[in-house]
């Protein structure tokens, strides 16, 4: 009796129930692999990139973003679909299941608000392009210039995965996000403030900090790196005893770093070989 129902069943709506999951198992696999070749092709072409010391593209940044956000919805879009076939193949009226999905989307609303939260700050996130895989960005409280740095490695619609200098791996809910500094978007700038003392020759230091900006701007291992020469903005602040000059520099997305650590240090030797010293140095000068 139980194998004539089982055959009743097969013969009448539970093979095509059965066709039905195996195949969504399938599409969904096929739609995983599928991605997965294009994020390993965008990698690869990331790597060449950062092996040749070169800037990684926006748009493979954005690719490889968007390519995990389209293979996650159209896995979910695909069994939802399923799903509904399945129960209008097993005789399942859908108006019997208002009342019953109503209940359980009130309960999913208050058990999972937190949730709910970081797919919505995740899809704006996404469509508003703060930032992609491979940026650098900060994460603060609002109003803060202090929090987390470091390269984005991973974004879905739920958590973000943050590298940071020292290496560490850090979970991040996007609904936890309040401020997101993206310090790798379009272009990056240096600010290097040099104390002078307020008795010194400023015509010679400023002429000094030109020929410096344009020493640099011309040097073939740093001007790929620039977007235009570096230039002396002038007096920024005026203290006691001192007054700071102001060099500024553009540089490429994510290379502020290295162009403002060289800058600082070639600023440093050339002031001291035309005889500048910082105020405290200043002071204790052999000659006074």
């Amino acid at each position: 009796m139980h194998l004539d129902n089982l055959t009743r069943w097969l013969r009448g709506s539970g093979l095509p129930i059965l066709l039905l999951g195996i195949g969504t198992v399938l599409v969904s696999r096929f739609i995983h692999w599928v991605g997965s070749r294009y994020r390993d092709y965008v990698d690869s072409q990331v790597r060449e990139q950062i092996e040749s010391g070169g800037l990684i593209p926006e748009h493979s940044k954005r690719a490889r973003t968007v390519t995990q956000v389209v293979e996650w919805a159209t896995e979910a879009l695909l069994y939802f679909l399923a799903a509904l076939l399945i129960l209008n193949r097993a005789g399942i009226p859908f108006s019997g299941l208002v009342a019953p999905a109503t209940v359980a989307a009130a309960a999913i609303g208050f058990g999972a608000q937190q949730i709910v939260q970081d797919l919505l700050a995740g899809f704006f996130l996404f469509a508003e392009r703060q930032f992609s895989i491979g940026d650098l960005v900060r994460l603060a409280q609002p109003g803060q210039a202090v929090g987390i740095s470091g390269t984005v490695e991973d974004l879905t619609l739920r958590v973000t995965r943050l590298r940071t200098v020292q290496g560490e791996l850090v979970y991040i809910p996007n609904g936890a996000l309040r401020q997101v500094t993206n310090l790798s978007k379009e272009w990056s700038r240096v600010v290097v403030d040099i104390p002078i003392p307020a008795d010194e020759d400023l015509e010679k230091a400023v002429s000094v900090l030109r020929e410096v900006a344009t020493k640099m701007g011309n040097d073939d291992a740093w001007k790929d790196m620039l977007l235009g020469e570096p230039t002396v903005a002038g007096v920024e602040n005026i203290e006691v005893g001192y007054l700071q000059l102001r060099v500024i520099a553009r540089t490429l997305p994510g290379k502020q770093f290295d162009v403002g650590r060289e800058l600082r240090l070639r600023t440093a030797l050339a002031l001291q070989e035309a005889g500048v010293f910082p105020p405290a140095i200043n002071v204790r000068r052999p000659d006074t």
